[in-house]
């Protein structure tokens, strides 16, 4: 699968929060500050997972059903993925 500028944004984005909290460790930033910013990436994680998710598997059922194959197991597939991903 081709991941689209979209997701590869995204994770660009989660990295410069990354960074930046880097950065607040280095200033000293107090804890509350810190844990804000990264509880904050990691929701940003979580989406960019679901999107991730979301994408391939609207590519696989696509690609299944132009074959006429069965889509199940895609499904429960993206499902585990999502609930590991937790």
């Amino acid at each position: 699968m081709e991941y689209n500028k979209e997701i590869k944004n995204r994770l660009k984005r989660i990295e410069g929060q990354i960074k930046g909290v880097l950065g607040m460790m280095e200033q000293g930033k107090d804890c509350k500050s810190v844990v804000s910013q990264l509880s904050a990436a990691r929701n940003a994680i979580d989406r960019a997972i679901a999107v991730i998710v979301s994408t391939n598997l609207e590519h696989c059922l696509r690609e299944s059903m132009e074959k006429g194959e069965s889509t199940d197991h895609f499904v429960k597939e993206a499902v585990e993925l999502l609930v590991k991903s937790r």
